[in-house]
């Protein structure tokens, strides 16, 4: 039996027992069946996170945030908590009164044909120009908001006649369309990144097993960090969206791809030199604990700076990535281990490891190839080559002033076509752009008429409403004289409706609630109300707040990611001025892709700006996973350095480390790359970041300025170290 088992010596006078034997089989055995047991516990929740999670805007924001506080009172005012639809019916050519009869009994009828569809649906209201109707539709909230709007749609589409087009926007529109792009998360995202790192490693490797070994570790390591983040959220220790789900996806596949493919460079080099699978199995855990340790620490305190974040969107996904994070480490340092022990070198076939330690003894460990001839070449003209790296990053630099991140429209949020963005745009060619999303206003009841007064004589108010319980639609105008009355003359006014002392005051606002122009309404009614106790809520101020959140956090988070890092990497590499030139480098790689990327998202695909998270976000993932491959890097160089100087250690590191580094740069790039099939116009541009900075950092900042910069700059890199004193 020619097996790495059988080749191992069972003679307990050579060190090893009968039950150490048995111990080396029980233990990956055992690994394996926990890790799958507690996997096929977790892979149900694939399905279930809707249950614990919310795309709403609002619930994201800071309990302190104006839009934040008047959502929450909102119920106090409303009948119900529902959520608006608008459903606009415009046609070529005025519509004539039998049209709007035959349209307005449907729109009646949709509270007993549409599940979903509450009985406070408004009158059909007409058009000025007469060539259009609008009807707000209130669903409620705990209904599939998809299906109702789709529902809502349909129903109209049938009843309408011929030349009438059917717009289902507002709210609950836009809500749709966002959960419509999610819903390929659990499926398409998934697919397409674990096909995108099958190919690649099958490449790669020139095997099938080894890339099912790592993509099972990957998976499990998904699996039950699912199954964890989905019980937390449940316990409401934090929140999750479909967004923060998209990125755990990935961020998981690709780190724990990455920490495995490490794992398998150490066990291939361990092959060579050992007939003994357990054997290699130890020494390979033992070189691969700290890089694999280090990187993913620094990855996990990178991502719980956002903890520091006003936004809870930003303040979930740290902690949800670090758990991701936590089990893509244990994965790679347990499952996949016992694995490739249970397989030995057949992991790895038709390409096996020989058994060759005459062949290693002959290299003194290094490889020879590519990465061993860029070695040399860059020992041998380090300046020329990282002064010149330097200055082709940064140029990119400078197209980072083209990426206007400072938040889009509400209608841009979703990539390719959107219903609820057509209507928007048949909204306002008829309507006041603001229908259906009002500005919403809490005063005190005795500061109403005031109040009303100064919304009036903003620009960009269209119509002002008070919140009244005996109304017909709900609201009633409050105009220069008073209250008005719906009805005939003499019909009483209604009285507001008052709670805890305030009352809620609706703005009709002429431009689109996610345009420009009504965010400046917004700002200019809080400056109004500055000193007063009334707020102002309502979908644009959500923006607003949401946007100054986010600019608000990336001025604070950026600096404390990179001093929490810096600490990091002095401690792992026992130096202040490599650590210093490693993030250097990696801010410098992250400039570059800022600016390629403004560069691109502007004249290229054309996109309307960037959300204020968008660098942030792409800040926390490069730095972070940046860090991890300079990590890889720099650990095996300082071992070498140890046995061999400085300058001999870092040719020797990155001829040993290029190959796997390089690996793990695709494989990284690839999954980010995979977001980008998902509709969202964050998630697209995150996916370009990312994807492209990892290459740049993987072919670039790693391959060629790291080495080369610590290569000019001698044993000096590990000061105050020991080794700043050892051979060049």
């Amino acid at each position: 039996m020619n097996t790495d088992l059988a080749q191992a010596d069972p003679n307990p006078k050579h060190g090893r027992s009968r039950g150490g034997r048995w111990a080396r089989i029980l233990i990956p055995a055992l690994l394996i069946l926990v890790w799958v047991g507690v996997g096929g516990i977790g892979g149900p929740y694939f399905g279930k996170v809707s249950e614990v999670s919310s795309n709403e805007q609002t619930a994201y924001l800071p309990s302190s945030a104006d839009a934040t506080r008047v959502q929450e009172r909102l119920a106090e005012f409303r009948d119900s908590e529902a959520i608006p639809a608008v459903v606009v019916l415009a046609g070529e050519r005025e519509l004539t009164p039998a049209q709007l009869e035959s349209l307005g009994k449907t729109v009646a009828d949709l509270p007993d044909t549409v599940p979903g569809v509450t009985d406070d649906i408004s009158p059909l209201i007409p058009s000025e120009d007469g060539k259009a109707a609008q009807v707000f539709v209130p669903i409620e909230s705990k209904d599939d908001v998809g299906d109702t709007t789709a529902a809502i749609g349909d129903k109209l589409r049938a009843a309408a006649p011929e030349g009438i087009a059917v717009y289902v926007t507002g709210p609950a529109g836009f809500t749709a369309d966002l959960v419509a792009a999610f819903s390929g998360i659990d499926g398409l995202l998934l697919g397409v990144a674990l096909l995108a790192v099958f190919v690649i490693l099958v490449v790669v490797y020139r095997s099938l097993l080894l890339p099912v070994a790592v993509l099972t570790t990957s998976m499990m390591a998904l699996t039950v960090a699912l199954l964890v983040n989905w019980w937390l959220a449940k316990w409401g220790l934090f929140m999750l969206s479909g967004q923060t789900q998209g990125i755990l996806f990935i961020l998981v596949i690709g780190a724990a791809t990455d920490y495995s493919l490490l794992y398998v460079s150490r066990y291939r080099e361990e092959l060579r030199k050992t007939q003994d699978r357990g054997t290699a199995t130890r020494n390979a855990l033992r070189g691969s604990l700290e890089p694999i340790l280090a990187s993913g620490g620094t990855v996990i305190a990178g991502l719980l700076c956002l903890l520091l974040s006003d936004l809870k969107s930003n303040s979930s996904l740290g902690p949800v990535a670090a758990v991701g994070i936590v089990f893509a480490m244990l994965a790679a340092l347990t499952l996949l281990p016992a694995i490739l022990f249970a397989f030995g070198r057949a992991a790895f076939w038709p390409k096996r490891p020989r058994y060759e330690p005459e062949v290693v003894a002959e290299e003194h460990g290094m490889p020879t190839g590519l990465w061993a001839r860029l070695a040399r070449i860059v020992r041998a003209h380090p300046r020329a080559i990282w002064v010149s790296t330097v200055l082709v990053l940064a140029v990119g630099v400078v197209g980072a002033s083209q990426l206007e991140a400072n938040g889009v429209p509400q209608s841009d949020l979703v990539l390719g076509s959107s219903e609820a963005r057509d209507g928007q745009r048949a909204l306002g060619e008829h309507f006041p752009g603001g229908s259906g999303s009002p500005m919403y206003v809490i005063t005190p009841e005795d500061e109403l008429e005031q109040t009303a007064s100064t919304l009036r004589g903003l620009d960009g108010v269209d119509s002002v409403a008070v919140a009244a319980a005996d109304s017909p639609s709900g609201t009633a105008a409050v105009t220069a004289e008073g209250i008005q009355a719906q009805g005939p003359p003499g019909t009483p006014a209604p009285e507001p409706t008052v709670s805890h002392g305030d009352v809620l005051l609706q703005a009709t606002l002429s431009a689109a609630a996610d345009s420009e122009e009504a965010e400046s309404v917004v700002r200019a009614a809080r400056a109004e109300f500055d000193e007063s106790s009334t707020i102002v809520g309502g979908v644009t101020a959500t923006a607003v707040d949401t946007n100054d959140a986010s600019i608000h956090d990336r001025t604070l988070i950026i600096p404390v990611v990179l001093l929490v890092i810096l600490l990091i990497l002095m401690v792992l590499l026992r130096s202040i001025v490599a650590p210093l030139i490693l993030i250097a480098t990696t801010v410098l790689s992250f400039g570059t892709a800022l600016g390629v990327a403004g560069l691109v998202f502007t004249h290229v695909f054309q996109f309307p700006g960037a959300d204020p998270a968008v660098p942030l976000y792409g800040f926390v993932f490069l730095v972070a996973l940046g860090i991890d491959y300079n990590i890889f890097l720099m650990t095996r160089v300082r071992e070498e350095s140890i046995a061999h100087g400085t300058r001999e250690g870092i040719s020797r590191g990155l001829a040993i480390t290029g190959g796997v580094i390089t690996s793990a740069g695709l494989v990284l790039a690839a999954t980010f790359a995979a977001l980008a099939v998902i509709p969202i116009l964050f998630l697209a541009q995150i996916a370009f970041i990312v994807a492209f900075g990892v290459l740049l950092d993987t072919f670039i900042v790693r391959s060629l300025l790291v080495p080369a910069l610590a290569t000019d700059i001698g044993r000096k890199v590990w000061w105050p170290s020991r080794l700043a004193r050892g051979g060049e």
